[in-house]
């Protein structure tokens, strides 16, 4: 780690922005990987584990508890809790690497742009996945809180960026689910949020939604985002986006059976 034990006594003017959920097995990496900012804050939605206790131990670790109602939401929190203008927001399962790090702190000594870009490697039960529809993932993990909101999404949230945006040159492993009952299970978290905004512009579901539209996520993932190329991994990850996209519209047949 370049410059480790120089900003351990004088971490640049970051902070660090996390929300969990039972990420005890995540949380110590994380901060470590942090060494750099001089100021970490949590919003955690009431973790049943260890994540409070364990991140509460490290001095420069600020943890919020607030109810979780939706992604942009609890982001929104989060930047709302930083004490500096530039922030940085990683998920727990994305590795800081060094050279990430030291490139942040350098785009931080002369800031060109309000916002920075990252690509992130999707790792998938341990393999990377380099096709898929994934091979060109870049999201925004530095920014300047002052000209950066998360949208009103309850899922799938993107960081509104008013101003220059750029990219950095490091990658960013992304280990997202390292087994596939994990995986179901954030997918099945995803499509009743998915729902719930269908159901708020007055979406109703019909045979369309239910048959066509998971047979075309598919094989679009499958074949013409080659998954093909990524092997069995491929072929699971093009199944379950599929499955997901069904089960967000039986939540939405669902939420309109409830109100009848």
């Amino acid at each position: 780690y370049a410059n480790y034990s120089l900003f351990l006594e004088n971490p640049a003017k970051i902070t660090a922005l996390a929300i969990t959920l039972n990420e005890a097995h995540n949380i110590e990496g994380y901060i470590k990987s942090l060494w750099f900012v001089d100021e970490i804050v949590i919003v955690d939605s009431f973790s049943s584990d260890e994540t409070v206790a364990l991140a509460s131990n490290h001095e420069k670790v600020t943890v919020y508890q607030r109810t979780f109602d939706n992604f942009s939401a609890q982001k929104n929190f989060a930047i709302s809790k930083a004490k500096n203008d530039w922030v940085t927001f990683f998920d727990l399962d994305e590795e800081v690497t060094p050279e990430l790090a030291n490139e942040i702190l350098e785009k931080f000594k002369n800031p060109q742009a309000i916002a920075y870009f990252v690509k992130r490697d999707f790792y998938f039960m341990g393999k990377r996945i380099k096709y898929s529809g994934l091979q060109n993932d870049y999201i925004i993990r530095f920014f300047n809180k002052n000209h950066c909101r998360y949208n009103a999404n309850l899922v799938h949230e993107t960081l509104e960026a008013d101003g220059n945006t750029e990219n950095l040159k490091s990658s960013l492993p992304h280990h997202t689910y390292k087994s596939f009952d994990d995986y179901t299970a954030k997918m099945h978290q995803y499509s009743a949020l998915q729902a719930k905004m269908l159901y708020k512009k007055g979406k109703k579901p019909n045979y369309y939604h239910f048959l066509f539209r998971p047979f075309y996520r598919f094989w679009n993932q499958f074949i013409f985002r080659l998954g093909i190329l990524d092997g069995k991994e491929g072929f699971i990850l093009a199944y379950v986006s599929a499955f997901s996209v069904f089960k967000r519209y039986v939540n939405l047949w669902l939420l309109y059976r409830k109100i009848n």
